[in-house]
């Protein structure tokens, strides 16, 4: 004879000896990655009417968006703006400079307020990109920023676009920058950017696993529509669920002639579609 309880545990043993995982532990095993929006994808109608697109974004069912400008907003209202829509911030395109001298405490105070983990910087300007060595001091500094960012819960990452695909000094910036940073700087590949600069995303994320917290969803051709377009998403969401480190996919595109509320949606559905 035996309890209830020693039943239940000989046939959870059984299960694991017999490969088989309980529907529940199977549900837990593949956790849903959410999808936001970057709000630069809207940019016009964010300056036209900020209110209104978050709320359209909302209806359309994205579970966040990534800032890219405040529209005159401090980050108490932002907050707020996004609390009433039942959204999350997964992150904000701010300046290199933000990280710099005394700027880097009012960033942090900021981004706390509003609720954001991740400071992307979405390019550079020329002085911190021209040489190799200067994308080696950019690397430091990066490097130097993520740690004193650490302590507060946030992560500062870098944004692509195509010259970091373009050899320089006998490498690809790419990689001259992710390989002399910790794991600590977000990678944030733009996967259509890094198609149109030449470089391949399967290989970047092969190359740099766990280090793809954030993704952005861009696609290569298929007028801005994520999964309408070249780029492989079976292979690139694959390896971000399984090695990626990846907490967010983001769909951004520059335009479409969808109209970019149709692209959005859209980009939405077939995202979901694919990442499952």
């Amino acid at each position: 004879m035996i309890s209830r309880r020693g039943f239940l545990k000989i046939g959870a043993t059984a299960l694991c000896a017999s490969g088989a995982m309980p529907p529940l532990a199977a549900a837990q095993e593949k956790k849903r990655i959410p999808i936001g929006l970057q709000l630069y994808s809207v940019r016009r109608e964010c300056k036209k009417d900020l209110v209104q697109t978050v709320e359209a974004v909302a209806r359309m069912g994205y579970d966040a968006v990534e800032f890219a400008g405040y529209y005159g907003r401090d980050a108490k209202a932002l907050r707020k703006l996004l609390d009433d829509n039942g959204l999350k911030c997964c992150g904000s395109h701010i300046g290199v400079g933000s990280f710099v001298g005394d700027n880097l405490a009012r960033t942090i105070d900021f981004h706390k307020t509003l609720g954001n983990r991740f400071l992307i910087c979405p390019g550079l300007p020329r002085k911190y990109r021209a040489s190799r060595q200067a994308w080696l001091d950019t690397a430091k500094l990066f490097d130097e920023t993520a740690a004193k960012l650490k302590p507060h819960g946030l992560r500062c990452g870098y944004h692509n676009h195509s010259v970091e695909f373009k050899p320089l000094g006998g490498e690809m910036p790419w990689d001259t920058f992710f390989g002399n940073t910790s794991k600590d700087v977000v990678m944030q590949l733009d996967v259509g950017n890094c198609m149109g600069g030449g470089g391949d995303p399967v290989a970047i994320l092969k190359k740099y696993p766990g280090r793809a917290a954030t993704l952005h969803c861009k696609e290569s051709g298929g007028g801005g529509v994520v999964g309408a377009g070249k780029a492989p998403w079976k292979e690139i969401l694959a390896l971000c669920a399984a090695a990626g480190g990846t907490e967010w996919y983001i769909v951004e595109f520059g335009g479409s002639p969808h109209g970019v509320f149709e692209c959005a949606r859209r980009s939405l559905e077939n995202l979901r579609k694919m990442s499952g």
